[in-house]
């Protein structure tokens, strides 16, 4: 009776020191953002979708916004590789955060697939960020443009920062798709 009570408990510890001993992270051999190379055509579809019904939602408020976040006198693939995904990092952030807020019943409902799909794509950065280069520091191009986008949340308006990520939705998605190939992108 005693062997029988035991014979679980010892199972258990010795999976709980395996599963320790073997952590998942350390499985992960390399970061991998490939799926994101060429975004899928329903994605895309998606975002053109919501940037369209956000475009016509636009049309009939009166959001006036002179934000220049997403002009910039540089191109996303003149940054090193660990810059550019630290750069999508920082648009996706902007980015979930904006599409995250409360919004009328249809629009919420038009903008939950590229939610989901840009969380994920974020996470997947992050995951990439903390195994490939945890400690890496921005180059001068990118440490400017990340102090502007603080300084845009906090002097803009949440509409506006919301219409200039919105509208500036594909420039994020090829930032996504540049800061994937690990190479020179155009």
């Amino acid at each position: 009776m005693l062997c029988l009570s035991f014979t679980p408990l010892l199972a258990l510890v010795l999976g709980a020191s395996l599963g320790a001993a073997f952590p998942q992270d350390a499985l992960k051999k390399s970061c991998s953002l490939s799926k994101y190379q060429f975004l899928v055509p329903h994605e895309l579809k998606a975002v053109q979708k919501m940037k369209e019904q956000f475009e016509d939602i636009m049309l009939l408020s009166d959001r006036k916004c002179n934000t220049r976040l997403f002009h910039r006198k540089w191109n996303t693939a003149e940054l090193s590789v660990p810059d550019r995904v630290m750069l999508v990092e920082a648009e996706l952030d902007l980015t979930t955060a904006m599409l995250g807020l409360p919004a009328a019943p249809r629009f919420a409902e038009t903008r939950q697939r590229p939610l989901a799909f840009l969380t994920q794509a974020r996470e997947d950065l992050r995951g990439c960020m903390a195994m490939e280069a945890p400690s890496h520091q921005p180059s001068g191009k990118l440490r400017h443009w990340l102090q502007k986008l603080q300084t845009a949340k906090k002097t803009e308006t949440v509409g506006c920062l919301e219409a200039t990520t919105i509208l500036h939705l594909f420039q994020v998605l090829n930032d996504l798709r540049c800061a994937a190939l690990r190479e020179q992108c155009t």
